[in-house]
């Protein structure tokens, strides 16, 4: 029954991290370059614009909801299994994500590598 519980907290992890690793790249991409941003009017303008972003405070909520994931995922698998099924399956659903919602170009050799990752997390599975 722990088996359920730790891959159903995997699960969770990995759509919470990926949810706010998209919403966190989309808020950033509409504050622009920070540096430019932060040499032109300052720390504080840069703060308040990233800080007044929805995408941004949603994809913080979203983190830390996969962060908690984590713990109880941790509380019920070994670490053994669990972190490296999270960071991997992580990785793929950013890809995916990335492509869907991002519009980003994911090139043939970062699918190959996601599907050398999904393989190494069959290893550990099985």
């Amino acid at each position: 029954m722990k088996s359920i519980y730790t891959w159903a907290a995997i699960l969770v992890i990995v759509l919470t991290s990926t949810t706010g690793d998209i919403l966190l790249a989309r808020a950033m991409k509409r504050v622009g370059d920070v540096g430019q941003l932060r040499r032109r009017q300052g720390l504080m303008a840069v703060l308040g614009r990233v800080l007044r972003n929805p995408h941004f405070l949603l994809g913080l909520v979203a983190m830390a909801c996969g962060f908690y994931s984590l713990l109880f995922a941790l509380s019920w698998g070994d670490v053994s299994l669990v972190a490296p099924a999270a960071a991997s399956l992580t990785f793929i659903a950013n890809a995916i994500a990335a492509r869907i919602f991002l519009h980003e170009r994911v090139d043939r050799r970062r699918w190959i590598a996601a599907l050398l990752v999904a393989g190494g997390v069959v290893l550990l599975a099985t």
